[in-house]
């Protein structure tokens, strides 16, 4: 059977395994062999994805001037989609893209579970989920879907996804560091019908109000999330009123198949087939620090390698073998989480035209090991910051696609990374007196990796929104105890290279009008490299600090009109808070969690910068001169890391290249690196040394114990590539 529109008889649970059939027995969505619709009328079959598309971009930003949450109304935190009645995805919105198929996975759930049945889908009717072992990426990501029924027959779903500030974890906000297990996570809510009728269940509303410490956020953005899918349903509907119903199922089913070859037809274009690996690590300092439960009371590092194989068709597997188990914290991630990270690359690498929906993701495939971080083998493991893994993650993923890019010839598409963004999650005593818990989402405008043509994106990028917004001050001001002193470009933050890694910013803040306010940061690595650089380019630092003034004398600077710090300074050895304040001074390496701040406090917390591309000492020494005068990079830095000698012409505050200086440096550093350089064969040999001899530090050995014992394949490489013996046990 060709058809698509020939269902009538069947349940959505028999239409499902239908299209699912078809599509193994031909390699074609739906069995949809022939685009007949976009060949014999193109004009009216682009018109009609044109009206989708703008349907849903239209629902969003009307549901954004209705939020509550600054995490909607002010970065945009949000994405609404047009659904099959199988729960494919046929048209979204901006935003958060990174929802093209998790909440497709939601969907099909409800109808592979019999939710036809009990609790029955129905017009009126609205379905919410934030378990990521059903179709979400985290639990503040909380998705609402509604049904669309034409006459008596579903013929679609209008979804959207909002990030929540609040879920009520074990730590306030919405990525819950602290988490270690799902019942530490906050509120679930598992594919619930949550509502009848059009409007939220009134049991519903009061359990979010019951169970968060702010719940306006959460309610006023479900609120808005259903204004969205109403607004997207009764338009749908009318259009297909318009176009006729047989048409809408077809050419919708089109779209998708379309976006399938598309996928396929860009590969084969931008890539060069092929295996290729990469690896990236990511390290977290948790030992010893306030409020680690027992079961994660240790540092952590994981390993991440890939293997992308992309095949002569364009169909590209994507393999995660050798990375490490699942653990006791809240950095898991499952495979709709997965399939979010893959998405979110793809729209910002190859389908950033045309119709991104899941027809990409049918022409993708990955190998996710079972009981792996991936892939966890029990659902009660905690996944609330998936990202620290998911983004170094597919880091190296978009790595991985820019060598094929410049394999082919296309050095201009070559992008550097996206990079893993820390986060600030704060909660306790509001400034109004109140109870409050938030995430402050300013985090989302980092600094992205360089291109193969032209340096990162400075203090305007996130890998998972590619509206990338950090909000106004005064609006998170609002909604916390804290007044900012400044937010300032960090210098050095992005990763150096002939093209610089995007810098990002550092914010510092006064507390203000509370007695208490505990303050934790999450999904940033340390002391190892998660946002590498590309063909030379160095990676961005991990040399993550949190600074803190407990009892500060600011007040008293303040009267007196002395400098107040509004930035951490230039000098890495001394930041201006320790500089110029008095009081007790604290400086917090990794993760920030400590006993509560109060009034009169000082808080500072820097973002994560990009990648470099290519060599740091062929950039141009004017772009560094620039670099320097516009404070993305220190004098210092230039001088050692891009061997570019500047004079400083105090008086008028600018600097100069000293040309004969710089010409000789780089020739010094060249010969440098050749006195230095020792045959890969050397080098191995010397490394081999210390794999027998197990001479690693103790996170080290743990992280490879872990993967050796959980991959056999990893076990087998390891010790082929380092020639171990057989019974060689790390």
């Amino acid at each position: 059977m060709n058809d698509a529109s020939a269902n009538e008889t069947m349940t959505v649970k028999e239409q499902l395994l239908e299209y699912d059939r078809r599509f193994r027995e031909t390699g074609c969505y739906a069995g949809i062999t022939e685009l007949k619709y976009r060949e014999y009328d193109p004009l009216r079959y682009e018109s009609l994805h044109t009206k989708l598309r703008s349907m849903t971009i239209a629902a969003r930003e009307m549901a954004r001037s209705i939020s509550a949450s600054p995490g909607v109304r002010e970065v945009g935190e949000m994405v609404v989609a047009l659904y099959t009645p199988e729960g494919d995805a046929i048209s979204l919105s901006t935003g958060i893209m990174v929802h093209v198929h998790t909440m497709s996975r939601f969907i099909k759930w409800m109808i592979q579970n019999g939710y036809e049945e009990s609790p029955g889908i129905c017009p009126g009717d609205i379905f919410a989920n934030n378990d990521a072992f059903i179709g979400t990426v985290q639990v503040p990501d909380v998705m609402v879907v509604v049904p669309i029924f034409h006459d008596d027959e579903l013929v679609g779903w209008a979804g959207t996804v909002a990030h929540e500030l609040e879920v009520g974890g074990i730590t306030p906000g919405g990525d819950v560091y602290l988490a270690q297990e799902r019942f530490t996570e906050g509120l679930f809510v598992t594919a619930e019908k949550v509502g009848y009728n059009d409007e939220l269940r009134r049991d519903y509303l009061i359990r979010l109000e019951r169970n968060l410490r702010m719940p306006i956020y959460w309610m006023f953005d479900d609120k808005a999330k259903v204004a969205a899918n109403l607004e997207l349903r009764d338009q749908v509907k009318e259009l297909i009123d318009d176009v006729g119903l047989d048409y809408y199922k077809r050419a919708t089913r089109e779209f998708i198949e379309e976006g399938r070859r598309a996928q396929l037809s860009r590969v084969k274009q931008l890539m060069v087939p092929g295996r290729y690996r990469g690896h990236t690590f990511f390290g977290h300092l948790t030992e010893g620090k306030p409020g680690i439960l027992p079961l994660g009371d240790e540092n952590l590092l994981y390993s991440i390698p890939l293997e992308l194989d992309v095949r002569g068709d364009g169909q590209m597997h994507l393999d995660f073998e050798g990375t490490g188990s699942w653990g006791y914290h809240s950095m898991n991630c499952t495979p709709a989480g997965m399939d979010g990270g893959l998405f979110v690359t793809l729209t910002q690498s190859m389908n950033y035209e045309g119709k991104v929906n899941d027809g990409a993701w049918l022409a993708t495939d990955m190998n996710l090991p079972l009981g792996t971080w991936t892939n966890p083998d029990r659902h009660t493991v905690a996944t609330a910051t998936s990202w620290s893994l998911l983004l170094p993650a597919f880091g190296v993923f978009q790595r991985l696609l820019s060598r094929g890019f410049v394999g082919r010839g296309f050095k201009e598409e070559a992008f550097v990374g996206q990079v893993n963004s820390p986060m600030v999650e704060m909660g306790g005593q509001s400034q109004y007196g109140d109870q409050f818990g938030m995430a402050l989402f300013e985090c989302a405008a980092a600094g992205s990796g360089a291109l193969g043509i032209k340096d990162g994106i400075d203090t305007g990028y996130v890998g998972w929104n590619p509206e990338s917004d950090m909000g106004n001050m005064e609006v998170w001001e609002q909604g916390i105890p804290m007044l900012y002193l400044g937010r300032s470009i960090t210098a050095d933050s992005g990763g150096p290279g002939r093209y610089r890694g995007g810098t990002s910013f550092t914010s510092t803040w006064l507390v203000h009008n509370t007695d208490e306010l505990t303050i934790a940061t999450s999904e940033h690595s340390s002391r190892v490299f998660d946002n590498a650089g590309m063909c030379g380019g160095y990676p961005a630092p991990t040399a993550h600090r949190h600074f803190t003034v407990r009892n500060s004398n600011i007040e008293q600077m303040a009267e007196e009109r002395k400098p107040l710090p509004h930035e951490l300074g230039s000098d890495p050895y001394m930041s201006d808070m320790e500089r110029l304040v008095e009081g007790d001074k604290n400086v917090v390496e990794g993760p920030h969690i400590d006993k509560p701040l109060q009034s009169g406090d000082l808080f500072a917390h820097s973002y994560n910068g990009g990648g470099g591309y290519g060599d740091p000492i062929e950039r141009d020494p004017l772009e560094i001169a620039r670099d320097v005068e516009n404070g993305y990079v220190t004098a210092e830095i230039a001088e050692r890391t891009h061997a570019v000698v500047l004079d400083h012409d105090e008086e008028r505050n600018i600097w100069h290249v000293d040309e004969e200086a710089t010409a000789s440096l780089r020739e010094k550093t060249r010969n440098a690196r050749l006195n230095k350089a020792v045959s890969v064969e050397d080098w191995i040999e010397s490394e081999r040394k210390r794999v027998l001899e197990r001479d690693f530090v103790t996170e080290v050995r743990k992280m490879y114990q872990d993967t050796m014992g959980i991959s056999s394949r990893f076990n087998e490489e390891f010790r082929e590539f380092w020639r171990l013996p057989n019974d060689f046990v790390m």
